[in-house]
């Protein structure tokens, strides 16, 4: 059975940077189970997986445009510390904020100083080229329930 719309799809992965640093991996884990085409994977996953059968080991080199996107300077901020209501700001916290439209976004702090701390909107992988080594663990036909829910249910997914 190939990959495609509509099916729930389990892989294994290791994701590494241009460096070849691992940045994310499914190693010692169990596979991480979507359902296909409906937007749960980055888009130059969905479309390098698609196609693939059960069985299938390749590579994947994913561009920012097709991954997290670039990166985007009007998404990093000075907001004064007292912002923050008198928590202790540190570099690499996270803090939910709103966003355009009033959508709440992830902020992750990059500096602080006296009066200010920098926070930046950007996915940590803005702008960086990711690539995949994945192995297509099983395939199979999505439930008429997945398809409406557009995600996994039981074992590997979503449970209600």
């Amino acid at each position: 059975m190939q990959i495609k719309e509509e099916k729930v799809v389990a892989i294994h992965y290791t994701l590494t940077n241009n460096s070849g640093e691992v940045i994310d991996s499914s190693e010692g884990k169990d596979p991480l189970y979507y359902l296909h085409g409906f937007g749960n994977l980055i888009p130059g996953m969905e479309e390098g997986l698609e196609g693939k059968a059960k069985g299938d080991k390749f590579e994947l080199k994913i561009s920012p445009e097709k991954g997290y996107g670039n990166r985007d300077e009007r998404a990093v901020q000075q907001v004064p510390l007292a912002a923050f209501g008198g928590a202790d700001v540190k570099v690499g916290m996270q803090f939910q904020a709103a966003g355009e439209e009033g959508h709440p976004i992830v902020v992750s702090v990059t500096a602080v100083d006296n009066e200010n701390a920098t926070v930046d909107a950007n996915h940590p992988l803005a702008g960086v080229e990711l690539n995949f080594k994945v192995e297509v663990m099983d395939v199979r036909d999505a439930s008429d329930e997945e398809i409406a829910h557009g995600h996994v249910h039981g074992p590997g997914g979503h449970h209600h």
